[in-house]
């Protein structure tokens, strides 16, 4: 079971984005792999760390998170180290935002092949809304959507380059995509690394731009995806799929596609949490004599029995007819709430037997004293 993110930075709930910041850097400072070296532990928990603060140093990200925990992220191909997410390039080029690029890099061996930016800027994360029926999130769905997005381009692969003789060496970083620089102080002589200026710590430079992207490496396109819908999902909720955002420039990783659930309205059903809520009319008939009626679920239809002498605002409880919990093995019921159908207009010939009836006291209300009050059975309803 993955541990909880505000655990893993040893943060409380409400912490500000500025004591999440700090929380990383203590904890990447104490299981960075250079500090560690052949370390396994220490290496699962600087992923770990880095996947929290990703998330947490995320507004929106971690809006989901605080809603929905690791099932805001959780159909297999969301967030996390194992399922197709950051690596360890993606994790270090975090640091810049983090430590600054003037000190973390040299503070750590300044020139291993991690302190390189690598080539290109990440992608954009992009946005889509999907629309379920209570069927499909009862089940759960396997959706194929097309999304427009920037693409990779194929003409230069995600280069940018025109052809392979384009790209050249940086000179001013001879490749590293770092510059050196040594200061005096009053302590001494002083060595910072900092990104190069000319790369922009790709390490190389484009002579003769891509044709088709205009040295973007990346068009505006179109990509089907495809996803699976874990059952339970709900209004509102946020899935994100690795890498399915748009492309990045130049071969940069691409961003998230961030999907949004929407939930179409059934015609008969309401839905309240993971319970399913059915107005059932009876005629007056029905309610005194009893019947056998037949109502809609998520499932197909069902037949109950209601009883002789029911009445009016009772709640009948089908268990386990409701909608289950994401990822889990709790499952809500279906309520059905009894109302007694008046008719607006009666004949001559209902009226007078209606009339019979008005006089006897059996059809006077007497309430028992073990009958439950309207907000108590407002209180079940939704319990």
């Amino acid at each position: 079971m993955k541990r909880d993110y505000y655990e893993i930075l040893g943060v409380a709930k409400n912490a500000s984005a500025e004591e999440v910041k700090k929380a990383y850097r203590k904890v990447a400072m104490q299981f960075h792999p250079d500090r560690n070296p052949g370390n396994k532990e220490a290496e699962d928990k600087f992923k770990e760390a880095a996947e929290a603060y990703e998330v947490l140093n995320d507004a929106d990200k971690r809006s989901q998170y605080d809603r929905f925990g690791h099932n805001a992220f959780g159909n297999g191909r969301g967030n996390g180290y194992g399922s197709g997410g950051m690596n360890m390039d993606d994790i270090f080029s975090q640091f810049g935002d983090i430590f600054g690029d003037s000190g973390f890099g040299s503070f750590f061996g300044g020139n291993s092949g991690r302190s390189r930016r690598g080539s290109g800027s990440r992608g954009t994360n992009l946005r889509v809304k999907l629309k379920l029926t209570f069927e499909e999130i009862a089940k759960g769905a396997s959706k194929t959507i097309k999304v427009k997005k920037n693409i990779l381009c194929t003409n230069c692969g995600g280069s940018g380059a025109k052809d392979k003789s384009s790209v050249q060496t940086c000179g001013s970083c001879n490749g590293s995509g770092q510059v050196r620089r040594v200061q005096n102080t009053f302590l001494g002589q002083v060595q910072t690394v900092t990104t190069c200026p000319t790369c922009n710590g790709e390490g190389s430079t484009i002579i003769n731009k891509c044709t088709a992207c205009r040295g973007e490496g990346r068009v505006y396109g179109e990509e089907t995806v495809n996803m699976d819908i874990p059952a339970g999902v709900s209004e509102g909720m946020q899935l994100s799929i690795s890498g399915k955002g748009n492309a990045g420039e130049r071969g940069g990783s691409p961003g998230d596609l961030l999907v949004q659930i929407e939930e179409e309205p059934h015609p008969q059903l309401q839905r309240d949490g993971l319970n399913v809520a059915f107005e059932l009319y009876l005629t007056f008939p029905d309610a005194v004599f009893g019947t056998t009626v037949e109502v809609p679920t998520i499932d197909g239809r069902a037949k109950i029995k209601i009883p002789p002498g029911t009445q009016g605002g009772k709640i009948f409880r089908l268990k386990g007819k409701g909608f289950p919990q994401v990822q889990g093995y709790e499952k809500g019921d279906q309520l059905i709430h009894v109302s007694i159908w008046t008719p607006q207009q009666v004949t001559q010939e209902e009226k007078s037997m209606l009339e019979k009836m008005q006089g006897s006291k059996n059809f006077e209300p007497h309430p028992e004293k073990t009958e439950k009050s309207f907000f108590d059975k407002v209180r079940e309803m939704f319990s």
